[in-house]
């Protein structure tokens, strides 16, 4: 029996259900492509903010990513062990610990090069509704971040 009054709670009008599958269904993709690389996505996530930014605080890296710190530190010493970072006190402020991609790390992004590619190649869209939804999914981001 279906009420009017609950009409906007209907699966197929919920805009965070589609948003949602679709988060799962590209991390699946990323996932299968990154095994032979022995990395995680949330892993190849912190590497691509490094490969792009350089050298960042634990705190700079955190908001990039938009983790905390309880989640970033297992993260980052998993990469540690698999020496793909270091992380070190910073000499300006001892206070502040900095990632850095260790050699191995940053040879590891030729490696995964060609990933996003070969994910967004599998998602059916265009370039232009590619960089259209990345730019709507950014604008998402930067209004909760603000409010």
């Amino acid at each position: 029996m279906e009420d009017k009054n609950f009409e906007e709670l209907r699966l197929s009008r919920l805009f965070c259900f589609p948003l949602y599958s679709c988060s799962r269904m590209v991390i699946k993709l990323f996932s299968d492509l990154l095994e032979p690389l022995d990395l995680t996505y949330t892993q190849f996530l912190t590497m691509a903010a490094l490969w792009e930014s350089g050298p960042l605080s634990v705190r700079a890296l955190g908001d990039k990513m938009t983790l905390d710190s309880g989640t970033l530190t297992p993260l980052l010493k998993k990469l540690e062990r698999k020496r793909l970072i270091y992380r070190c006190r910073s000499a300006v402020d001892e206070r502040m610990l900095i990632i850095t991609a260790t050699e191995e790390g940053m040879a590891l992004q030729a490696a995964a090069r060609g990933i996003p590619a070969q994910v967004a190649d599998s998602l059916g869209l265009t370039q232009a509704e590619l960089e259209q939804l990345t730019s709507l999914l950014q604008k998402m981001m930067s209004a909760r971040r603000a409010g």
